[in-house]
């Protein structure tokens, strides 16, 4: 399996994002991408992700089912949790569980232990905290597998333990063959990932 994108040009606003990026990433590889705030890291992970029109070029997953689009192969974590205050914690991941539907998946609580929240499975998702919130968006990436995760300063709002347990979820991911796109302005834990800057002046 390998993403593959292709002279990727992004236009929002009648304003040029980004031009000619291009990248490969193979089953266990990561791909880390920076850059300064409006570079278009956040626009590269959507479009991946099917939220976005592309200008120009592709991005297609090979080796991996081709009656699938990317993006239904694909989670992603953008800033946003999509969290509903008044459901617990469990009906919240059960949700999305169902939402995606159709691919093979963890228990809900057993996916709540891995992000720790399992001790807060039946608690109203009003009551969390901003890094409990993102934990438990998070754990959408563990509740239903799926090869590709898009993710979008997915550590924002952690603390350090939380952190460093999400950075072993995604080593993880990885050692299953999967692979990771992620946008990032702080180090996480993914020795040997490739890196993609962008806003770089020519």
């Amino acid at each position: 399996m390998e993403l593959v994108a292709d002279r990727l040009r992004c236009v929002r606003g009648g304003r040029e994002v980004f031009a000619g990026i291009g990248f490969r990433v193979r089953a266990g590889e990561a791909l880390v991408v920076t850059g300064p705030n409006g570079a278009g890291k956040s626009s590269l992970l959507r479009a991946l992700a099917g939220l976005v029109r592309l200008a120009e070029g592709q991005a297609a997953l090979l080796g991996a089912d081709p009656e699938l689009t990317l993006a239904e192969q694909a989670h992603f974590v953008g800033h946003l949790d999509p969290v509903k205050p008044s459901l617990t914690v469990a009906e919240n991941l059960a949700f999305w569980a169902r939402f995606y539907g159709g691919v093979q998946g963890r228990d809900v609580h057993d996916s709540l232990a891995a992000v720790g929240l399992g001790g807060l499975a039946h608690l109203p998702a009003a009551y969390l905290s901003a890094g409990q919130r993102r934990r438990l968006s998070l754990a959408r990436l563990v509740a239903v597998g799926r090869p590709v995760w898009l993710l979008d300063e997915p550590t924002a709002a952690l603390d350090a333990a939380a952190h460093a347990r999400f950075a072993g979820l995604m080593r993880e991911h990885l050692g299953r063959g999967g692979l990771i796109v992620v946008a990032t302005h702080v180090p996480l834990g993914l020795e040997g990932a490739q890196a993609l800057r962008l806003g770089e002046a020519p």
